[in-house]
C-alpha cells in the first residue's frame, strides 16, 4: 500500500507533453475556413531595391522596429477578440494569431540580445495609419475592411521579410526570417478567408455582398495601398 505522499503525487508532464496542446490548438485554429470560395491577393506595388538597401544598411533599427510590429500585431488580434466575442470563429483563429505573434515578438527580442539593442517608443506608422483612413463606414463593413486591411497587411509583411530574408547571410537569422515569412504568408490567407466568413449579411445571416462585391472591395483597397507604398520615405523599417 502506497504512503499518503506517495498516493497524492501527481507526475509532472513533460515538456512535450505541456507544450503539444498548445500547439495543436493554433494550428487547428489558424486553418481555413470551412465553405467559402478562396479569394486571392496580389500586391499591386513591389518594394524597390532602395527599401532592402536602406534596411540592410540600418539592420539595427529594423530589427527595433520588427519587435514593436510583432508586438502591435498581437494587440491588434486580441482586440478583434474584444470588439467580436459573438464570432466565434473570428475568436478562436485570432486568440492563436495572437499567441503566433508574440512567440515571434519574444525571438525578435532574443536577436536584438545578441546585438545589445533594446526596444525604442513606439512612434506612428504612416502606412498603417493611411490604411486606416480607408476603413467603410457601418459595423460590418467596417469589420471586413479591417479584415481585408489585415491581409493586405500580412501579405506585404511576407514581401517584404522575404525580401530580408533573400538579402541576409547564410546563418541562424537568415533561417529567422525565413520562417516569418512563411508565417507572413499564412496570416494573409488566414484574413482573407475570414472576410469571406464574415462579409456583410442580413438580420437572418443572408450575405448580401457576393464574392465579386468582395473582390471589388479588395481590389479598391489594394489600389489604395500600392499609392501609400509608392509615396512611404525610405526608412530601415518594415513600413
Amino acid at each position: 500500500m502506497n504512503s499518503p505522499t506517495e498516493a497524492t503525487k501527481i507526475p509532472r508532464p513533460s515538456p512535450t507533453e505541456v507544450t503539444a496542446p498548445i500547439e495543436t490548438s493554433m494550428e487547428t485554429a489558424m486553418e481555413t475556413p470551412t465553405g467559402v470560395v478562396p479569394l486571392s491577393l496580389t500586391l499591386l506595388t513591389p518594394t524597390t531595391d532602395a527599401w532592402v538597401s536602406t534596411v540592410m544598411d540600418d539592420f539595427d533599427s529594423f530589427l527595433i522596429d520588427h519587435a514593436a510590429c510583432e508586438r502591435k500585431a498581437a494587440g491588434m488580434a486580441l482586440s478583434l477578440c474584444t470588439h467580436y466575442p459573438d464570432r466565434a470563429e473570428l475568436v478562436r483563429s485570432m486568440s492563436a494569431l495572437a499567441v503566433e505573434e508574440l512567440m515571434h515578438f519574444r525571438e525578435v527580442i532574443r536577436w536584438m540580445a545578441k546585438r545589445d539593442l533594446i526596444q525604442r517608443p513606439d512612434e506612428k506608422d504612416p502606412y498603417i495609419n493611411a490604411l486606416q483612413r480607408c476603413i467603410g463606414k457601418g459595423k460590418q463593413a467596417y469589420l471586413r475592411d479591417r479584415l481585408l486591411l489585415a491581409a493586405i497587411i500580412e501579405r506585404r509583411g511576407h514581401e517584404r521579410f522575404g525580401l530580408v530574408a533573400n538579402a541576409l547571410p547564410a546563418g541562424g537569422l537568415k533561417q529567422f526570417y525565413t520562417r516569418i515569412t512563411r508565417s507572413e504568408d499564412r496570416h494573409h490567407e488566414l484574413f482573407l478567408r475570414l472576410a469571406e466568413r464574415y462579409s456583410p449579411s442580413d438580420a437572418s445571416g443572408e450575405r448580401f455582398e457576393d464574392d465579386t462585391m468582395l473582390a471589388a472591395r479588395l481590389n479598391q483597397l489594394l489600389e489604395a495601398e500600392a499609392h501609400i507604398v509608392r509615396d512611404l520615405p525610405l526608412r530601415a523599417k518594415l513600413h
